[in-house]
């Protein structure tokens, strides 16, 4: 698959990449950066998600748990977390909020994500989007990550909140139709050739979902498409080792009318062609699936990879033991770690900390699944 790409400043981007990538292969003495042969041989990743320095208060190791990774959010790492699992022989990945716009927009209306109707789209239960071509957002979210690879070593950096506004998080998904401020559609029209009629904004809109609705959609992924190559040209730049990771809704193609790509912009096959490591977010309970979809969902993902990507990404799933909307037992968390944890699957995160302090009957499922099920040769 070829993924397109419009915008003229990232496609030098991307091209800087691809050169350096080749450049760094041709080379090994100049760089350490891992071969995917060499990340492939990576032991089978067994982690916790969230805040995993309230384990620590809690009187937990993380080496006595099971663990042999933790995945933290970016805004709650800090040097004792990092210090302390580097000292533990435990890799660290760091979440990467990267369209998550909660707070932001409120000192930033221009970067509110607007709907069809010109009106500002409001929150989508919890979350808060933000529009994803805003200038200074972009820059915003460049320099964060700089500044954690400027401070930390970590193993990977995990891209999150990698979609339009929306909320999909649960089974009555939130879809509004965004980004339809002027600049969206300046863009749009500039970066795909297509001509748009005079009018207000409603009337612009409206043209667009009626007439030219496919290109629409294209180019809106091709805009998350390039934000996840741009942090990945961040990561590979400050530090070359570090794996790349996407965290990304677990909806199959044709569910919701096909709102996976037509609202929240995503397409797993070009995310898989970007990202070292998929994250596939199968919250079981939230989605009210049974534990067997996990399953499920990652063989049609590892598929998928088999059959069109050549450069095929690591699966690393992060499943749900949390109690939402109603409870996840330690019978069922088993069931989850097991399901979620089978071939095609070399990793699997669990969310999250507070889950387990919650119940410390689920941390005594965890320590038994890592250390005696998942992942044993």
């Amino acid at each position: 698959m070829k993924i397109r790409i419009y915008r003229p400043l990232l496609v030098l981007t991307s091209l800087f990449f691809a050169l350096s990538l080749t450049l760094i292969s041709c080379s090994e003495t100049e760089s350490s950066e891992q071969t995917y042969s060499e990340v492939a041989a990576l032991p089978f990743i067994k982690g916790v998600y969230g805040n995993p320095g309230t384990l620590l208060e809690a009187g937990y190791n993380f080496d006595a748990l099971g663990l042999n990774a933790i995945f933290v959010r970016s805004v709650q790492l800090d040097e004792h977390v990092y210090e302390t699992a580097r000292a533990q022989q435990v890799r660290v990945f760091v979440e990467f909020p990267t369209l998550r716009g909660n707070g932001y927009v409120d000192d930033h209306p221009e970067a509110w994500p607007i709907e069809e109707t010109g009106e500002k789209s409001p929150p989508a239960d919890w979350f808060m989007g933000v529009c994803p071509t805003d200038p200074d957002f972009i820059d915003y979210r460049r320099k964060q990550l700089r500044d954690i690879l400027e401070t930390y070593n970590p193993d990977g950096i995990f891209l999150d909140y990698t979609h339009w506004h929306a909320q999909f998080e649960t089974n009555d998904p939130i879809l509004p139709e965004t980004c339809f401020c002027e600049r969206c559609m300046a863009r749009f029209s500039d970066e795909t050739g297509t001509e748009l009629p005079d009018g207000d904004l409603p009337e612009i809109a409206g043209w667009i979902l009626e007439q030219a609705d496919p290109q629409w959609r294209d180019w809106r992924n091709d805009v998350l498409n390039n934000w996840m190559i741009d942090m990945k040209t961040i990561v590979r730049e400050k530090q070359p080792e570090a794996l790349v990771g996407i965290f990304y809704a677990s909806w199959f193609p044709d569910e919701h009318d096909g709102a996976l790509y037509r609202t929240l912009g995503i397409d797993v096959e070009a995310y898989a062609e970007i990202a070292d490591v998929m994250a596939p977010m199968l919250f079981h309970k939230m989605k009210d699936h049974d534990p067997e979809w996990l399953s499920e969902y990652t063989s049609w993902l590892g598929d998928l990879i088999d059959t069109s990507v050549e450069d095929k990404p690591l699966i690393w799933p992060i499943v749900q033991a949390h109690d939402n909307p109603v409870e996840v037992t330690p019978e069922e968390f088993r069931q989850v770690m097991l399901e979620g944890s089978k071939p095609p699957v070399s990793g699997i995160m669990m969310f999250s900390d507070q889950a387990l302090l919650d119940n410390p009957e689920k941390i005594e499922v965890m320590k038994q699944l890592y250390f005696e099920e998942i992942g044993q040769e």
